[in-house]
């Protein structure tokens, strides 16, 4: 669950490092870097962890994160592909409702899998996935992009044609769609 909440937090993170590229490929204005920043993802993430949450009562909890996991890494990934802003905008409102299955999930499968007197240690160390997962995402994202400013695409069929920062978007996205599946 904690690399789980590592993942999920990497995946919001890495858009900071993305920003001004984005912005000058899509011709975008700080209204809409906003909108890409805050509204897609947290209005959907707030709105979606009530339906969630009681869903996380009623069905098999490992499924729902699984799934969830499944939504936000594939729509990272997607965030990759964006022709336009509309089409980003889109990817990022799935991530957020994606990451919004971990939370309620991730706190009541604590519940069910530790004891009263280990549960606080448990979600203490789930909940230390926010320090790592900003540190990662500054750090390792800020040396991906740079991996990718120099990469050249030029016959790689993934690839080829697409941007440093779509490629990021990508990368960032893979790791937790092979967890999903764990």
């Amino acid at each position: 669950l904690t690399l789980a909440y590592i993942l999920s937090y990497l995946d919001r993170y890495i858009l900071v490092l993305l920003v001004e590229p984005i912005k000058a490929d899509f011709a975008l204005n700080d209204t809409q870097i906003g909108l890409l920043m805050g509204v897609a993802f947290a209005v959907f993430y707030a709105t979606m962890g009530i339906p969630l949450g009681w869903l996380a009562d009623n069905m098999k909890r490992r499924t729902l994160v699984g799934i969830g996991m499944l939504v936000w890494s594939f729509s990272t990934s997607v965030s990759g592909l964006a022709k336009s802003f509309t089409h980003l905008f889109i990817a990022r409102v799935a991530v957020g409702a994606g990451e919004a299955t971990l939370g309620p999930c991730a706190i009541s499968l604590s519940t069910d899998l530790f004891p009263e007197g280990k549960r606080a240690r448990a979600i203490a160390i789930y909940t230390s996935a926010l320090s790592i997962a900003s540190a990662i995402a500054y750090f390792g994202g800020g040396k991906l992009l740079a991996w990718a400013n120099g990469l050249d695409t030029t016959g790689m069929p993934v690839f080829e044609g697409l941007k440093p920062w779509q490629i990021v978007f990508i990368i960032v996205g893979l790791p937790g769609i092979l967890l999903s599946l764990l």
